[in-house]
């Protein structure tokens, strides 16, 4: 009768004296390496080290000492062939029944910024193998790679045994996190191939930030990941200081506010629902950008998210939470403690209002970086949109050129309309928007929307077009409305005929040699 085994052996001894405590009543043989097998013997278990149990020492300083024949004999063989079992009678090795066994803490040495020669010490290979091996053969080996699972595991156990599916469940655990953990190295040695931009092999890797309680409908499951290393300043690494559960469009609406205000340099604020802006604006403080913001359209900002890039004082927070308002989101770099009472305290919603501290906002260029989107049967992998206009490269084509406060305007709606879901059209004025087209499938259609909403303000107002405009109707609309000046990227085969309407009807005109479709 063999006796029963357990292989430990973890860098991240959490939890590990009570279920070896509990192993070793259980009457299991504890087998270990290094560091684990001194914890052990501290708590007073008895344990033989892996070396001596194998007949072959640790070698290379530690990278070699679980690589090694008898151990994975008695890890891999099929308790179901005989031939399995006669080799390891032959060769007098007992089979291992389970195996606990977590890797070299290799994110936290990135975290840490150490040198390369002792990040590359943090590449485990012997632990991966072990855990490999054990999922492998599952039928026969259980294998334990969280220590969130061991105390369901010990009295599993104790209850007398796992099931086949139990330690399926183990195995799929353990299959992904040595996958999660290749891939972090993976992602890591991508530095030392830069023109490897787009790989043959897309390896990523995200880790579960949040069950939600549904996706875009309640019919539909949904959780937040989060990559490992997400950088500060955005929706992934925002602390919630108050408020319930964020939902999957609280997220996505978050986000997309988020990222609108980064590109302002002034106090600014963005209030966005269904990931459009509805009203976007700068200020002098943070309260005069979100009045201005909302005044923009107050009926389109109810139930919407709130993002600025400035913290949020006593004042703003008052402004948030004024009668005839209701959010359900706000972002900020921070919130003044006097700030947090005003939300805390506002009867009704703001008790439920989610209010995260992002801390200080980096800007767009400082984020570049590659997007992921799902597509049925496979992803999309795109370069981030970080590009700003270039002064150098700006070209006013029509006769007129825009003034020193049209060229603010212009600049200000072409930083907003790259937020805008396309074909998008931006009506700004004074440092805000009055009219934001979205989403049409035409662009008149999105010009009439835009116009439409500003009404009076589009008088003196300039607009932005994501894309250049195919026809002069856009053009003639705007003029009509009062508008003063346009930017858009230029390069449509109508461009003298478009260019020649703005000239008609003294509109500015200035192309910027850059498309900003979001989709």
């Amino acid at each position: 009768m063999h006796p029963r085994i357990a292989l430990i052996s973890v860098s991240d001894k959490t939890g590990l004296e009570p279920l070896t405590r509990g192993l070793h009543t259980l009457g299991f043989q504890l087998l270990s390496t290094g560091g684990t097998a001194d914890a052990l013997r501290s708590w007073g278990l008895p344990v033989q080290e892996v070396s001596e149990w194998t007949g072959a020492p640790e070698l290379l300083g530690g990278r070699v000492k679980t690589l090694h024949p008898r151990l994975h004999a008695a890890l891999l063989a099929n308790r179901s062939v005989p031939e399995h079992l006669q080799t390891l009678q032959t060769m007098g090795i007992p089979p291992i029944e389970l195996v606990v066994v977590n890797l070299y803490p290799f994110e936290q040495a990135l975290q840490a910024g150490v040198p390369e020669a002792e990040q590359i010490e943090q590449i485990d290979i012997g632990g991966p193998t072990l855990i490999r091996a054990a999922a492998k053969n599952f039928e026969h080996v259980a294998v334990v790679v969280r220590p969130a699972d061991y105390e369901w595991v010990l009295a599993r156990l104790q209850a007398g045994g796992l099931s086949r599916a139990e330690r399926a469940q183990l195995a799929a655990r353990a299959f992904a996190y040595v996958a999660a953990y290749d891939a972090l190295i993976a992602d890591w040695f991508r530095l030392y191939d830069p023109d490897d931009t787009l790989p043959e092999t897309l390896v990523l890797s995200y880790r579960l930030a949040q069950r939600l309680r549904y996706g875009e409908n309640p019919h539909q499951q949904a959780a937040f990941y989060r990559e490992p290393f997400a950088p500060t300043g955005c929706i992934a690494s925002a602390e919630q200081l108050w408020g319930k559960a964020l939902s999957y469009n609280n997220l996505l609406d978050g986000d997309a506010a988020l990222e609108l205000v980064r590109e302002f340099e002034q106090p600014a604020c963005a209030i966005v629902k269904h990931t459009n802006p509805c009203g976007v604006a700068l200020g002098e403080s943070v309260t005069e950008a979100f009045l201005r913001a909302l005044e923009a359209d107050p009926v389109s900002a109810f139930g919407g998210v709130v993002a600025s890039n400035r913290p949020i004082d006593r004042e703003a927070a008052e402004a948030m939470v004024a009668p005839g308002t209701f959010f359900e989101v706000v972002l900020a770099p921070d919130f003044a403690p006097d700030a947090l009472a005003v939300f805390q305290e506002r009867k009704g919603w703001g008790q439920n209002v989610r209010l995260l501290r992002t801390g200080e906002l980096a800007s767009p260029s400082h984020l570049r970086g590659y997007a992921v989107r799902s597509l049925t049967g496979g992803v999309l992998y795109t370069e981030r949109d970080a590009l700003d206009w270039n002064p150098e490269t700006l070209q006013v084509v029509s006769e007129r050129t825009p003034t020193t406060h049209e060229w603010a305007d212009l600049r200000f709606a072409w930083r907003v309309v790259k937020h805008v879901k396309s074909n998008a059209i931006v009506v700004a004025k004074d440092g805000r928007t009055w009219g934001i087209g979205a989403g049409q499938m035409n662009r008149v259609g999105a010009v009439r929307l835009a116009l439409a909403q500003a009404g009076e303000h589009a008088r003196g107002a300039v607009l932005a077009s994501d894309a250049f405009f195919p026809f002069t109707d856009s053009i003639d609309l705007a003029a009509q409305a009062g508008i003063r000046a346009i930017v858009q990227p230029g390069g449509s085969k109508k461009d003298p005929e478009v260019i020649a309407a703005a000239n008609e009807t003294g509109i500015a005109m200035v192309f910027t040699g850059i498309r900003h479709f979001r989709h």
